[in-house]
């Protein structure tokens, strides 16, 4: 480690690197995407929740 106070490399923290597509401005719809993807996953867990839970209210009759 250097004693020296002035020399400041790498205190203000790394930027996130950019791909060629976020650069160009194409990086919103990536997000979009997420939560899309997001979105289906959750009602497909909805859907298995119920369909279990249907099973296991025809079996205890």
């Amino acid at each position: 480690m250097a004693k020296s106070r002035n020399n400041l490399l790498g205190v203000g923290g790394q930027r996130k690197k950019l791909s060629r597509a976020e650069q160009n401005g194409a990086g919103q719809s990536r997000g979009a995407d997420r939560d899309s993807a997001e979105a289906r996953r959750q009602d497909l867990l909805k859907k298995m929740r119920e369909r279990s839970q249907g099973a296991a209210d025809t079996s205890e009759e």
